[in-house]
């Protein structure tokens, strides 16, 4: 049975924001959803948990993994790739390193798989939680410790940051195929047209006679703002200092 503070309805936003106009295009009505409250922080050290179920989570790539703890407390959290229901796992500064665990960065030996690892200590997993991703510890220095990212990029982390150890679950999540477009609108996802299709009311790549290219120097988007080779990561100041190496272009 799970337990009711684990799981709600999701609401629906349909891409709208707080005034009601779409602010994120191509989002729709889609079929009811259960957001699972995962468990990022996994402050219940010391205690021993016991995976009940791993379930399918329509809000993420990843799979969940229930656990059940020995005083009987239950929490989801991310299920790395070969854990089993019936398998026992921790979360405390001084376990085992071992799949599902979860400890300090300085209790790791170099070489070991991560996942679910925190940015600052105590604030709880921020990056690498989607399926398939994992990251590497490469060295070990004072404080810090250097991480090489899935997307080649090198980083520092404070060595008290925790992570689980492995891989995260469900490899095979990019190469799923959606059948049908009936799956998507099941999704939320609602169709895409093309610029040049459109009439020139609607699009600045609309009109012509016939078949037509965009008509001009460069793609714009549906506002006449210019869409290719605009740079979308914001890079932040106290961000850029922990990067040792950029990542693999």
């Amino acid at each position: 049975m799970i337990p009711k503070h684990l799981r709600s309805i999701l609401p629906k936003q349909s891409g709208r924001d707080n005034a009601g106009h779409v602010s994120v295009r191509h989002q729709g009505g889609r079929q009811k959803r259960y957001y699972r409250v995962v468990d990022w922080k996994r402050d219940k050290e010391g205690v021993p948990a016991r995976v009940v179920d791993i379930e399918y989570d329509p809000n993420r790539s990843a799979q969940v993994a229930l656990l059940q703890y020995n005083d009987g407390d239950k929490r989801y959290i991310l299920a790395p790739e070969g854990l089993i229901v019936g398998q026992r796992i921790i979360a405390s500064n001084d376990a085992d390193v071992r799949l599902g665990n979860c400890l300090p960065l300085s209790s790791m030996p170099v070489g070991t798989v991560v996942h679910n690892i925190e940015i600052k200590p105590g604030r709880g997993a921020q990056m690498i939680r989607s399926a398939g991703s994992s990251a590497m510890i490469l060295a070990k220095e004072g404080n810090v410790v250097h991480i090489k990212l899935p997307s080649g990029e090198v980083r520092l982390f404070k060595a008290e940051c925790k992570a689980t150890v492995g891989q995260l679950g469900n490899v095979e999540w990019k190469n799923r195929i959606i059948g049908k477009a009936g799956r998507s609108r099941l999704m939320g996802i609602r169709p895409t047209v093309r610029g040049v299709a459109q009439n020139p009311r609607s699009h600045p790549h609309g009109g012509g006679e016939g078949r037509s290219g965009i008509g001009m120097k460069s793609p714009k988007s549906p506002w006449g703002k210019p869409t290719l080779g605009n740079k979308t990561r914001k890079r932040k100041k106290y961000s850029n200092k922990f990067i040792l190496e950029r990542k693999k272009k």
